[in-house]
C-alpha cells in the first residue's frame, strides 16, 4: 500500500496546536470566491456538452442536442454581474478575500484580473479548467497544472501559490503539485479547521483545508432557499468557533460562487454576515495565503508533524 493518500482519522485530536493568529485573534476567517465561469464544460471548448452545475437549475440535464444556451447564460451572469456585486461588498468594508481561480476563466476576463490585482486578493489555482480533476490521466493532469500556472502568471503578473481542484483531487494530484514546484499549499481536503502537514514523496507539504459546509453551493443543491438561510448558517458557525476560540482558535472558510451569491436576493445574506463579523473584535479576516504563511512560520514542518 502506498504511504501517500492513507487516511488519517485522528488528526490533532483533543490537543490541537496553538494557532497563535495575529493580534491574538480567536478566529481566522477566510472568504473564498470561486471564479469558474468561462472554463466549465462547454460545446465551444470541445466537450460535447454544456455544464449546468450550481446554477438556477442545479445539475439539470435538459437533453438539448448541442449547446445549452440557457446554462451558458447563467454562467455568464456570474462574470458579467455577480463578480462586480461581490467585489463591491468587500471593497466597501475593506475586507480581503481569496479567489479560487480557474486559469482559463480568468484568462478570458482581463477586467476581473485587473480588479483582483488592484484589490490585493490572492489567487489560489482552481485548475486550468473547471473539470473533474480525478478523471484526468496522469500526463493530462500534469499538463493541466503546467498550463494553469503559466496562464495565471500571465493574467495576474504572479504565479499561484495555492491549489484547489473541482470538488476533489485525483490520486496523483498532490504528487504532481509538488513535482511542479512553487506551491505553498493545497486546499484539497475538508477534514479539519486548522492547517496541517503531510508527506509527499518524502517532502513536507502544507494542507489548508476548505469547506463545503459554509458554502453557497447549497443554494445550487437546494439546501438553502433564502438569504436568511445562508446568513443564519454562517452566523451559527461563526458563533460556535468564536466561542471556542477563547481557548482553541481555529479557522473558518466561507465558499462563494459568482453565479450563486452574486444574485441580489442572495448577496444580501452575505452582506449581513460581513457586517455581523465587523461587529466583533479579535477576528483575523485574511487571505488563504496569509494563513498558509503564518502556519509555516509558527508551525514549521518537523518529523513529528508528518505522518
Amino acid at each position: 500500500m502506498s504511504s501517500e493518500h492513507v487516511r488519517d482519522l485522528v488528526g490533532y485530536g483533543c490537543t490541537p496546536p496553538a494557532a497563535d493568529w495575529p493580534g491574538g485573534a480567536r478566529l481566522a476567517l477566510n472568504f473564498v470566491l470561486n471564479f469558474e465561469e468561462g472554463s466549465e464544460y462547454s460545446v465551444p471548448d470541445g466537450d460535447g456538452r454544456s455544464e449546468a452545475t450550481l446554477t438556477e437549475v442545479g445539475a439539470y440535464d435538459p437533453k438539448i442536442g448541442g449547446r445549452d444556451l440557457a446554462a451558458e447564460s447563467m454562467f455568464e451572469y456570474g462574470t458579467r454581474v455577480g463578480f462586480w456585486r461581490v467585489l463591491r461588498l468587500f471593497r466597501e468594508r475593506d475586507m480581503p478575500m481569496t479567489i479560487f481561480g480557474c486559469a482559463l476563466a480568468l484568462e478570458r476576463h482581463p477586467p476581473a484580473c485587473q480588479a483582483i490585482v488592484e484589490a490585493g486578493y490572492d489567487v489560489c489555482c482552481h485548475g486550468w479548467r473547471w473539470v473533474n480533476q480525478y478523471d484526468l490521466a496522469e500526463a493530462e493532469e500534469r499538463e493541466h497544472i503546467r498550463r494553469a500556472v503559466a496562464s495565471l502568471t500571465r493574467s495576474l503578473g504572479e504565479r499561484p501559490y495555492g491549489w484547489y481542484c473541482r470538488y476533489g483531487p485525483g490520486l496523483n494530484t498532490r504528487r504532481l503539485l509538488v513535482e511542479e514546484g512553487g506551491f505553498v499549499y493545497d486546499s484539497d481536503a475538508y477534514n479539519d479547521e486548522l492547517p496541517y502537514w503531510v508527506a509527499v514523496g518524502g517532502r513536507p507539504h502544507l494542507v489548508v483545508p476548505y469547506t463545503l459546509s459554509n458554502n453557497d453551493a447549497k443554494f445550487g443543491l437546494g439546501s438553502f432557499g433564502t438569504s436568511t438561510d445562508f446568513y443564519t448558517y454562517l452566523k451559527d458557525s461563526f458563533d460556535v468557533l468564536y466561542e471556542e476560540g477563547e481557548t482553541q482558535p481555529r479557522m473558518m472558510s466561507v465558499g462563494l460562487h459568482l453565479r450563486l451569491i452574486g444574485h441580489p436576493a442572495r448577496a444580501v445574506g452575505l452582506e449581513r454576515f460581513l457586517d455581523y463579523v465587523l461587529g466583533h473584535e479579535r477576528i483575523w479576516v485574511c487571505r488563504r495565503l496569509d494563513i498558509a504563511r503564518h502556519w509555516i512560520r509558527r508551525h514549521p514542518a518537523g518529523v513529528q508533524d508528518i505522518p
